[in-house]
């Protein structure tokens, strides 16, 4: 069965370390612990059971708590689904900030980091061009630079 656990945003990487050494040290059925990209708060559990789940999360540092219901494997699967038809952002292209602190924001692309998945921007319609650097999930494309078409 898997579980969503709760946890403290940004915190997901180092409670699922936690979670794992505390699964080592008890042998406890829990069959993998998921960090999602892009799930913040949240971490995806596999255990036996609810009960298995809920004593490992029990007083663990930045864990506030388990939903309710158990994903089933089809559900969790379109939950983890790539969405393919996502466009691919380039130099020039104007985009759009559908999260964040810029959400609403139209920018226009300046340089893309795709190590990092970086995309430093100049925003369109501000009173001063200063560069600002944004996770490229935040962002979509509005406008196909003409240099990439």
């Amino acid at each position: 069965m898997y579980f969503i656990v709760r946890v403290t945003s940004s915190q997901e990487k180092i409670t699922a370390d936690i979670l794992q050494s505390k699964v080592a040290k008890t042998g406890l059925p829990v069959y993998s612990i998921t960090v999602v990209e892009g799930m913040t708060g949240y971490i995806i559990l596999e255990a036996e059971n609810e009960l298995v789940a809920r004593e490992l999360i029990t007083n663990e540092p930045h864990v506030k708590g388990i939903l309710p219901t158990p994903l089933s494997e089809e559900e969790l699967s379109k939950m983890l689904e790539i969405k393919q038809n996502a466009q691919p952002i380039n130099v020039n292209d104007i985009v759009e900030f559908v999260s964040g602190p810029f959400k609403g924001y139209k920018a226009k692309v300046k340089r893309i980091d795709a190590a990092k998945e970086e995309i430093t921007v100049e925003p369109i319609d501000a009173p001063i061009s200063i560069p600002v650097t944004a996770k490229m999930n935040t962002a979509r494309v509005i406008q196909k630079s003409d240099l990439n078409k």
